[in-house]
């Protein structure tokens, strides 16, 4: 009996679904960007709807349904996939430095360089539109602090804290937090700020020594 590798007819219905792969993997990068147009468009006035999402974006909403159960669904993976790229932008901004201060200086730098002008109008309308993410009413939106906190353990441990993994954690969420609050005042981050928040995040990891 041939086996299934090598059967014409599994080939064909492979290379199928490789191509049908391929094909909802750019649908649903078109759903997520058009939804960050179309969000950055409403601001803070109104939410997005559904409707004006795969009207921007140019496909149907079978489309949109066949990946996302709901525009709640569809913002929640909007903030995986900001928190993946700023994740690794950070992470290249951190690679340039030598020192663990210097690391920790980037860092910040990167994460509050989302409340720059442009970029900030963006992230502060995806932020308007969590406030109906009620699949996440018991523990909240998803956050960044997880994903971003992480690249702070290796420097806070060579700056000597005791707990990394805690004390980059706190650092996160007060950056964050701090963030947030620059976005809803429509502030950009001055150098002073950074200047702040960066001493600060030193403070946290020397704390345990």
């Amino acid at each position: 009996m041939t086996e299934p590798a090598d059967d014409l007819a599994y080939r064909i219905a492979q290379r199928t679904l490789a191509r049908r792969g391929d094909n909802y993997a750019n649908e649903v990068r078109s759903l997520l960007d058009a939804a960050v147009v179309v969000m950055k468009k409403s601001g803070t006035a109104s939410r997005a709807r559904v409707a004006d999402i795969v009207a921007e974006s140019g496909l149907s909403n079978d489309a949109f349904y066949r990946h996302f159960r709901s525009k709640d669904a569809l913002v929640a993976a909007i903030l995986e996939d900001g928190t993946a790229r700023l994740r690794d932008y950070v992470a290249h901004q951190m690679s340039k430095e030598t020192t663990p201060e210097g690391q920790v200086r980037r860092w910040v730098e990167g994460v509050m360089s989302q409340g720059a002008d442009d970029v900030g109008a963006a992230t502060r309308a995806v932020l308007w539109n969590t406030a109906g993410l009620g699949e996440y009413s018991e523990s909240g939106p998803p956050s960044p602090s997880g994903p971003l906190a992480g690249l702070l353990h290796a420097p806070f441990a060579e700056l000597g804290s005791a707990d990394p993994q805690f004390d980059a954690n706190l650092a996160a969420h007060a950056t964050i937090g701090m963030l947030v609050d620059h976005l809803w005042r429509r502030v950009v981050p001055a150098p002073g700020d950074i200047d702040r928040i960066t001493a600060f995040c030193l403070r946290t990891a020397a704390s345990g020594r």
